[in-house]
C-alpha cells in the first residue's frame, strides 16, 4: 500500500502553497519539538507520524481531522 499520508500532506501543502520547509519552523513552535525539513520528510516518509503531529500539521494547514462511519455497504 502506498504511502496515503505523504500523498495526503503533499496534496495539501501544494493546495496551500506551502513548502514543508516553510512548515517545520511552525510546526516545531506549535509542538515545542524540534524537527527539520529532513526529519519531518523521513517520519512522513516511514509511515511514523503521530496522530498528534498529522492534527497539528491540518490545523496549520487550515484543516481538521475528521473520523467519518463509512455507509453500509462499503
Amino acid at each position: 500500500m502506498e504511502n496515503y499520508v505523504k500523498k495526503q500532506i503533499k496534496i495539501l501543502l501544494l493546495q496551500e502553497d506551502m513548502l514543508l520547509k516553510e512548515l517545520v519552523p511552525i510546526l516545531s513552535e506549535k509542538t515545542g519539538k524540534p524537527y527539520s525539513p529532513g526529519s519531518l520528510s523521513h517520519k512522513i516518509a516511514r509511515n511514523s507520524l503521530s496522530y498528534s503531529e498529522m492534527v497539528c500539521i491540518a490545523e496549520i494547514l487550515g484543516y481538521e481531522v475528521k473520523f467519518v462511519k463509512k455507509q453500509e455497504g462499503n
